[in-house]
């Protein structure tokens, strides 16, 4: 079953992600991805995450399609005009690419080419209704494609953790008329955070994958509660990986412990282990999954 089988057929689903490599060399990359695949349904490949130059996520996706493994392609705002942009989800479709997770993306100057000038032709929202009209067999000048169209699983991503949050919902509402069938979303680390959420958008008959992210260490918690709008680590999980003689033990402890507080909102969880990614299976198998 594809990850929209699943999820039409209410099967609660785990999404991971990885990274491309910086280069051209794929085995590592490819090693991770088999391991994580045997314990979760699709595996997401970022587009030059934190606006970092790397390996496509296309070719990525590609790749683990080759080697029987149900991508999850990451495609942002930040690096392509309306035309590359609509290329490249045809270019996936031709690969037999149906997932596509639409974002803006981080803006260049948070990367290691702060010096890139960013494009961001279109949003987040327009992506999406020119996924769909490509779907319609049409671009988003009204030119009709040649031969079959093309048929995508879209999503997109929400921060239930906005302050204020209003604008995250009227954003998510259009991003649902724009045609997205399934969110993930940014780190959870209250479930508090996502109830609430959840109670206020209740009126959207939409498919919520709930994110967590595995922690490194308490610097970790502090830079992101500095640096990432919208998300906060409590101070009680802040002095846990404080006080850890065993950082990893504590951060897999947290995160399966996220992971049963939050799973009976949602109908899946995105992990996002962060280069962590031979702890997915001890995760899961601390929540008894």
């Amino acid at each position: 079953m594809t990850l929209r089988e699943k999820l039409q057929s209410g099967k609660f689903v785990f999404t991971s992600e990885i990274g491309p490599p910086k280069g051209i060399e794929t085995a590592h990359l490819l090693e991770t991805a088999r391991f994580v695949s045997k314990r979760v349904d699709a595996v997401n490949v970022t587009d030059l995450q934190s606006s970092v130059m790397r390996l496509g996520s296309l070719v990525v996706c590609n790749l683990l399609k080759q080697n029987g493994i149900e991508p999850v392609f990451q495609i942002t705002c930040r690096d392509r005009n309306r035309l590359a942009l609509q290329s490249d989800l045809l270019s996936a479709a031709s690969l037999g690419i149906e997932n596509v997770l639409v974002l803006t993306g981080d803006h260049p100057s948070r990367g290691d080419h702060p010096q890139a000038k960013p494009v961001f032709d279109l949003d987040s929202v327009q992506l999406l209704e020119a996924a769909k009209k490509l779907e319609n067999g049409f671009d988003m000048n009204n030119n009709k494609l040649d031969g079959a169209a093309p048929k995508f699983y879209l999503g997109a991503v929400v921060n239930p953790g906005a302050d204020p949050l209003e604008p995250q919902i009227i954003k998510m509402e259009k991003k649902i008329e724009a045609g997205a069938e399934f969110f993930q979303t940014q780190a959870i680390f209250d479930a508090r955070v996502l109830e609430n959420f959840l109670n206020k958008t209740r009126h959207l008959k939409t498919v919520i994958l709930g994110g967590i992210v595995f922690l490194k260490s308490s610097g970790m918690c502090r830079y992101m509660n500095k640096n990432v709008p919208g998300m906060f680590v409590p101070d009680d999980l802040v002095k846990e990986m404080e006080q850890a003689n065993d950082r990893i033990a504590v951060s897999i402890e947290i995160a399966a412990r996220l992971i049963n507080q939050i799973k009976p909102m949602c109908q899946g969880i995105h992990l996002m282990p962060i280069g962590q990614d031979k702890l997915v299976p001890r995760v899961l198998d601390t929540c008894g999954l």
